[in-house]
Formats: C-alpha cells, structure tokens, sequence
C-alpha cells in the first residue's frame, strides 16, 4: 500500500512539473485563433518596439535593425547595395550613409562626384517629401505599417510547439501545420507580445523585442546635416 501510495504521488507530481503553462500568463491555453489574437492586441496597444532581423520581398532583400514608436524611429537598413541608418522624428526624415553610399550614386561625375560623396560621408540628409524616395524609406520607420505586414499568418492557424526566445517562454503559433504560412512565437510570460516570427517559405525572419521601451528621438543639429541637392537614390 504505501509503496502504491508512493507511485500514486510520484505520477501525480510529474504530470504537476510537466504542466508548460505553469507560471505563465495563460495565453498557451488558449486556442491559436485566440493566441493570435491576443498577439495582435498587445503589438497594437504598444508604444515602442525593437524589430531586428531579414525581410525578403519582390524588391529584394532587406535587413532591419530598428526602434520604433507611433512618432518616428531610427535604425539601420541593408540592401543587396548598401547600408544606410534612417531617422524619422514626426514628418522630418533623415538619412544617413558613408561615403561609400554616395560615391555608387555619384560613380558617373568622376572626381566631382567623389569629392561630394566625401562631404555627405555620415552626415544626415534630409529627405524631402516631394521626393519619390520619402514614401518608401519611411515605411522602414513606420511602426504600425511594419507590424502589419510582417504579423500576418495565413491560412488555417494551428497551434504548434513551446520555445524560448531571448530567454522568454513562447508557444508558435502557424499558418497551416507545417507553418507554410507564417510561424508567430507569442510570448508567454507577461504581456503576450510576438517575440520572433517567420515567414512563410523562407521569406525572411524578425525578432522584436523591447517592447513598450522608450527610447529617445531627436532631429539633428545643423552641423551633422547636408543637403544632397538632388533626387535622393531608390533603395
């Protein structure tokens, strides 16, 4: 009896240690609509996010590392081409790049054109809004517009295995069963914030992080900016 006491105890006591919700914030018992759901809430109501990582898209592909908030946000861009850092503060957009940048734009004014590269080497250009370029480079650094296109699963969503992502418990969330359409890890500790999330059929793979931390953002001073005094470059 006390030995089938004791065996009785042992099982009840291990289904107890493998419950993975323990100590969670209960999103993982919910079912993947709702997960998905609750995901989209808490990216919506945030007021600041890291997005880091590979985007891949009909016009080629990019690599972010930036922080974003509802006013603006500033970071990094790299392009098959180049690498440039963006900075958006309200409607004001800057870019800025190295002389390397500006000297593949100005490769056809020979010495002239080196010379002008030189002087644009790290400083910040503003981008005008007129110009057919503003559009697309603000979009690096619009917070809803990115979260949006990047959070969407598609097709039926399933619910899918437990992972840790930068140290945080997180259940996958799929579009279909083998995630052809898009794999979303929601975290499970504290707010349900989307932590990491592939796209489907390889099309890139992004990190957020530092959810809901502000961060400071500021125009720069007139001495780190230049006018490029033309059409600014199509990444």
């Amino acid at each position: 009896m006390p030995l089938a006491l004791c065996a009785g105890l042992t099982v009840g006591l291990a289904a107890c240690a493998a419950d993975p919700d323990e100590g969670t914030n209960g999103v993982g018992r919910l079912s993947a609509p709702e997960i998905e759901k609750e995901a989209r809430t808490a990216a919506d109501t945030a007021k600041a996010v890291r997005l880091s990582g590979t985007l891949v898209s009909k016009g080629g592909t990019f690599k972010l590392n930036m922080r974003l908030k509802q006013n603006g946000g500033a970071g990094s861009v790299t392009t098959k081409n180049s690498t440039f850092e963006l900075l958006r503060v309200g409607d004001a957009l800057y870019l800025k790049a190295d002389a390397g940048f500006w000297r593949h734009e100005e490769k056809g004014d020979g010495e002239a054109g080196s010379e002008a590269a030189d002087k644009l080497d790290d400083m910040y250009v503003k981008v005008p809004s007129d110009d057919p370029s503003y559009k697309q480079l603000r979009g690096f650094t619009e917070m809803d517009q990115l979260l949006r296109g990047i959070l969407g699963l598609h097709g039926d969503v399933v619910k899918g295995d437990r992972d840790q992502i930068g140290g945080v418990r997180t259940v996958k969330v799929k579009g279909g069963a083998d995630g052809e359409g898009g794999t979303l890890d929601v975290a499970l500790e504290g707010s349900p914030y989307p932590l990491q999330f592939a796209r489907g059929g390889g099309a890139g793979l992004v990190v957020l992080s530092e959810w809901d931390k502000d961060f400071p953002l500021a125009e720069p001073g007139r001495e780190e900016t230049l006018d490029y005094g033309r059409q600014l470059p199509r990444t």
